[in-house]
């Protein structure tokens, strides 16, 4: 596997899931977490036969013991128990199809173990648990039922957990942002973005508030990140496809109601593609965020409200005041580049998992990469 190092030698990246292994035709929607034994788990969607988001996919994990440097075998770790089959955006031809999507860790920092949450044909969620660092799995425990009191609200027909990762906050709870849409079956629009959360370490989960709804100027929040702050207050941060093409950001005290008015952040650029956020661990009032750093434009170079700009130039932004304010940029892949997820290494050093071309690669670099004058 091949490593490359900048000049500064401060920058390292490797291909993870390169489109191929293992005959997998192209993976793609990354996430990455850190156990506490700092053990990197990556995984991801393994679209066997092509690029949609339906289709015969399944969730693939690899483990990293050295930082990033080295990962073991590429492994299929769900959905392992009975196949759930139908492609409804393929309605002649794709019944036997099992689309298991939407992989979500989080790590466990008081018991030790990884909560895992899953979707199977964006219909039905189910959790698994591993209590050995990432190497074997439990088996899925179907969690759908909870989703149902969002249905007051919306009348979903396709639920998604994250994607990326979950958190735990600092009273043990643990909090992953879902995704559902209520248009026609198999649709991904329209859509808004809530919590599921657990209080008892993943054996049980109930469904939070809506923190983003499809109302007014936000426009089909979906995907969310999210993070605890410094100050105790949890940051959402959502896609979407409103005009002022930005990302909109919420904040709770508690992960699952109480959201504020969500607001469109002028810094924080929206392609409409998945980013992630992570509040520094050890250093206050630090956070990150990923992203390709682009604004949809006309030929005349001017910002076109509600577009879609390119999935390119893949971004770490640094704010020192808990997100307020965005002060350093630096870009890790000036070419193809899309989701992304963040975790931090017990050496200090932040990982980026993103989403390359035909391949999904991770970056990782000290912290100073992002603050140094060039």
């Amino acid at each position: 596997m091949a490593v490359f190092v900048t000049a500064e030698e401060t920058l390292q990246t490797v291909d993870v899931f390169p489109a191929g292994m293992q005959n997998v035709a192209l993976y793609r929607i990354p996430g990455l977490v850190c156990t506490q034994k700092g053990t990197l788990l990556a995984y991801s969607e393994a679209r066997l036969n092509g690029r949609s988001d339906w289709g015969e996919i399944e969730i693939h994990l690899r483990r990293s013991e050295d930082g990033g440097l080295t990962w073991g075998p590429s492994l299929k770790i769900a959905h392992q128990s009975e196949r759930i089959e139908g492609n409804p955006r393929k309605p002649n031809g794709g019944e036997h199809e099992q689309t298991v999507n939407n992989p979500v860790a989080i790590v466990d920092q008081q018991t030790g173990s990884i909560e895992f949450l899953y979707c199977v044909n964006y219909a039905r969620c189910f959790s698994m648990r591993s209590a050995d660092d990432g190497q074997t799995w439990s088996t899925p425990k179907e969690i759908t039922e909870i989703f149902e009191p969002f249905r007051n609200v919306y009348p979903w027909k396709v639920i998604a957990t994250g994607p990326g990762h979950g958190i735990q906050l600092k009273n043990g709870r643990l909090v992953v942002p879902i995704w559902l849409a209520y248009g026609n079956i198999g649709d991904h629009a329209p859509s808004a973005s809530a919590t599921i959360y657990s209080d008892d370490h993943g054996r049980t989960w109930q469904a939070g508030d809506i923190a983003v709804p499809n109302q007014g100027e936000f426009r089909n929040p979906n995907e969310s990140m999210i993070t605890e702050l410094s100050d105790g207050r949890i940051m959402l941060i959502s896609r979407n496809v409103s005009g002022p093409n930005r990302k909109l950001i919420t904040v709770s005290p508690t992960g699952k109601d109480q959201w504020s008015k969500p607001e469109f952040h002028d810094q924080l650029w929206e392609p409409v593609c998945m980013a992630s956020i992570l509040a520094h661990p050890t250093i206050p009032n630090l956070v990150l965020f990923s992203n390709p750093h682009t604004r949809p434009v006309n030929a005349e170079g001017q910002e076109v409200p509600g577009g879609r700009g390119k999935r390119e130039n893949l971004s770490i932004q640094l704010s020192r005041n808990n997100g307020m304010t965005w002060e350093q940029m630096r870009t890790i892949e000036l070419g193809p580049s899309a989701y992304s997820d963040l975790a931090v290494l017990p050496s200090g050093r932040i990982a980026c998992l993103y989403e390359g071309e035909n391949t999904i690669r991770i970056a990782t670099f000290a912290l100073d990469w992002i603050t140094e004058i060039h």
